[in-house]
């Protein structure tokens, strides 16, 4: 049986329908990047943080399709710093042990768990894009070394991108537009952590590249070596 992707996260993952659009997670551009036969399920929710994801019982049913040779991709962060939310925070410390027991669930599956740090949010002051994400990048990548799990560092790989397109042209990548574009907003919108369709395309790139240089299984499911915004593990989150 071929190997499928699994994804958990939150809204700049989840799958949007045609009453939210133009906005668009990166879970539903995927098939994108991947080859025939490779299924993908995204079961990332607006709103979820690592442990709302879990006290919510969005988990479970991951946990019980997972197979031998699944990838389970993990995007977590932007709703676990909401400290004023008890439902939803995780200090970064629990953030990571968190993400740990989901890794240890699919191993224990025979899955292949990929720890991803959270997608920039577009915030610049100057000209310069500013973190918004405190520790929790850190809190991945810290963790991707201790427990030896394979790592996409996507805050780093996004920020390098939007900073290098610039305050004006990156609003095309988030829910950012003036009024009267679309149905469903005639007031406009200005959402930079939300993604429309092409940042969800230019961003899922990066997973898919991430992914291409993690080689073995992780790259056998895609179609090939993206073209466009590889992946070199460098960067920065501000």
């Amino acid at each position: 049986m071929a190997p499928r992707i699994f994804w958990i996260g939150d809204s700049t993952v989840q799958f949007n329908n045609i009453s939210t659009w133009p906005q668009c997670g990166m879970g539903q551009v995927l098939d994108l990047y991947v080859r025939p036969g490779i299924a993908v399920y995204d079961h990332a929710r607006n709103g979820r943080s690592t442990k709302s994801f879990y006290d919510e019982g969005l988990w479970a049913p991951v946990e019980a399709a997972l197979c031998p040779g699944d990838l389970l991709l993990m995007q977590f962060g932007h709703n676990d710093e909401k400290s004023e939310d008890p439902t939803r925070y995780a200090a970064p410390d629990q953030f990571a042990a968190n993400l740990l027991a989901y890794a240890h669930a699919a191993q224990a599956k025979g899955a292949l768990p990929v720890l991803i740090t959270p997608l920039v949010r577009r915030r610049f002051e100057g000209g310069i894009l500013v973190p918004t994400h405190g520790a929790y990048p850190d809190a991945v990548r810290l963790l991707a070394a201790r427990e030896d799990l394979p790592l996409i560092d996507l805050s780093a790989a996004s920020t390098k991108l939007v900073q290098e397109m610039g305050e004006p042209s990156s609003r095309e990548l988030y829910m950012v537009f003036t009024p009267n574009l679309y149905p469903n907003y005639p007031d406009g919108k200005e959402d930079n952590t939300h993604l429309r369709y092409l940042g969800a395309v230019r961003f899922t790139g990066l997973v898919a590249a991430g992914l291409q240089a993690l080689g073995g299984p992780y790259a056998d499911v895609l179609l090939g070596t993206p073209e466009r915004d590889k992946y070199d593990g460098k960067g920065y989150e501000g």
